[in-house]
C-alpha cells in the first residue's frame, strides 16, 4: 500500500512536470515501457506488440493534457490505451490461438503465452486453456490477460478499462467458470 501511494506521488509529481515540459514525458515512458511491453507482446506476436507498445506511448504523449490523476495512475491508463490499441489486433488474436490448437504446436511454445497458460494449469492444460481463451469474449479476455501477463491488480484492471472493480471481479469469475467447464468437458470427452 505504502508502495502504492509512492508510486501515485511520483505519477503526480511526473504529470505536473510533464505539462510543464514536455520532454519531461520521457520519464512517464523510462518508468512504464518496460511493463507496457511486456503486455503487449504477451498478448500479440512480438512485432506487433513492439508496435502497440510503441503506439501506446505516442498517444499517451498526445493526450498528456487530457491525463486526469484523481481516476487513477499513470500505468493503468497506459495499460487502458495499450487494451484499446490491441481491440483491433482481437481478431487476428483468436485466430492465433485457434492455429496453436489446430497443429498441436501449443506444447512446443516458448514464448510469453507458454509461461502463461502452464502458470495457471499443468502443461497438460495448455490446447484445453488456449481453446477456452477463445470462447471468452473480449471483455473477459481483457480481465484475464491484463491480470495473467499485464500482471496488474484487479483495481488496476478496474482503472484499465474503466470498469468498476466487482465488474472485474465477475467477468475474471465466469471467465474461470468457462475454462472450468472446457476443461471439464475435455477430460470427458477426451
Amino acid at each position: 500500500m505504502t508502495a502504492d501511494l509512492g508510486r501515485q506521488v511520483a505519477d503526480a509529481e511526473l504529470v505536473a512536470r510533464f505539462r510543464r515540459d514536455p520532454d519531461e514525458f520521457t520519464a512517464v515512458y523510462d518508468r512504464y515501457f518496460r511493463d507496457v511491453y511486456r503486455y503487449a507482446v504477451g498478448r500479440l506476436d512480438v512485432q506487433t506488440g513492439e508496435d502497440i507498445a510503441a503506439e501506446t506511448f505516442c498517444v499517451a504523449f498526445a493526450q498528456r493534457d487530457g491525463f486526469d490523476p484523481e481516476r487513477g495512475g499513470l500505468r493503468p491508463w497506459l495499460f487502458g490505451i495499450a487494451t484499446k490499441l490491441m481491440a483491433r489486433h482481437r481478431r487476428k488474436e483468436a485466430r492465433h490461438y485457434k492455429a496453436l490448437i489446430r497443429t498441436g504446436a501449443a506444447a512446443f511454445i516458448e514464448g510469453h503465452e507458454s509461461r502463461v497458460v502452464t502458470s495457471v494449469a499443468a502443461q497438460r492444460l495448455q490446447p484445453q486453456l488456449l481453446k477456452a481463451l477463445t470462447k471468452l469474449n473480449s471483455g473477459e479476455r481483457d480481465v484475464v490477460l491484463l491480470i495473467a501477463v499485464g500482471q496488474l491488480s484487479h483495481e488496476e484492471v478496474a482503472q484499465t478499462l474503466g470498469i468498476a472493480d466487482g465488474t472485474v471481479r465477475s467477468r475474471l469469475s465466469r471467465a474461470r467458470k468457462k475454462f472450468q467447464q472446457m476443461i471439464d468437458r475435455e477430460a470427458i470427452n477426451g
